[in-house]
């Protein structure tokens, strides 16, 4: 009787066409190119039976006290035989001992549960075809010069440091700007992703100012098919339905270990997310 052998190992650039299949086996519509920004952050761990790959995760740190774990996927004809809990066991070890967050899927959550993870709320997943809207009036796109103070921005709404991520966004994505008196306080990526354009981050001080971000991207793009990722604490949700941009899922956003994010001291806040994978 012939056995197969499983090992855990590291997802290395070689592996990403294998880890497109995953995905997609899995309904994700990551393309290479995601896959391949993801890897840059990361550390990548995979299973593989007999070399090919049949499991990935990813641990992406930011800074020494915060970690996100993110494109956990096994593969279909592999589940049940604990290689999820063996993947995120990795990617817990290469965390250390940062703060790790994620979002979870209704299948991961019991698996994060018993590793520890405890649920802070809840990702709103919007998306469709962009209709023509009016571009607000206080909007600009930005310049060169602004990718600073944007990394500022970020840093001051997540209560972390971004900056890598940050740098491939500037590479990567366009930005919107809401810039009163001069100085940006207010921002909204988008950038090529899966199916289409995601708009995020968006950091901005209040709903209004998010709303107009959105509307300005949209009115660059109608036609295009967008998606929005959004916190429902933020109440961006329903707008974005009202705008065509239809509710399609989501996840439970989850923390294990402590919340090491300073207390707010700005009005800056995060209201749609770089993608699910990096918050």
């Amino acid at each position: 009787m012939t056995t197969t052998q499983i090992t855990i190992g590291e997802l290395a650039s070689a592996d990403l066409a294998a880890a497109v299949t995953l995905s997609r086996q899995a309904g994700w519509p990551h393309r290479r190119e995601d896959w391949a920004m993801m890897l840059a952050l990361s550390t990548g761990v995979a299973a593989f039976e007999d070399g090919r790959v049949v499991g990935t995760a990813m641990m992406t740190p930011f800074g020494e006290d915060i970690a996100t774990i993110n494109m956990v996927i096994v593969d279909e004809a592999m589940r049940g035989r604990g290689l999820g809990r063996k993947l995120m066991q990795a990617a817990l070890d290469a965390a250390g001992g940062r703060t790790c967050l994620l979002v979870a899927t209704k299948d991961g959550l019991p698996l994060y549960e018993k590793l520890g993870f405890v649920a802070t709320g809840e990702i709103a997943q919007h998306q469709g075809v962009a209709s023509k809207v009016e571009a607000p009036d206080n909007v600009t796109w930005a310049t060169t010069g602004d990718h600073e103070r944007i990394r500022v921005l970020d840093r001051l709404a997540k209560k972390y440091d971004r900056s890598e991520l940050m740098r491939l966004l500037d590479e990567r994505a366009r930005f919107a700007v809401i810039r009163p008196e001069g100085q940006v306080e207010a921002f909204a990526a988008v950038r090529r992703f899966g199916r289409g354009l995601v708009i995020g981050p968006v950091v901005a001080r209040d709903a209004a100012e998010a709303r107009a971000l959105i509307s300005f991207v949209l009115s660059n793009h109608a036609g295009e098919f967008v998606r929005v990722d959004t916190d429902r604490s933020t109440n961006l949700a329903p707008w974005l339905t009202e705008h065509g941009l239809s509710h399609v899922g989501g996840g439970v956003t989850m923390r294990r270990g402590a919340d090491v994010r300073a207390a707010a001291s700005e009005p800056y806040q995060t209201y749609a997310l770089v993608n699910q994978a990096l918050g």
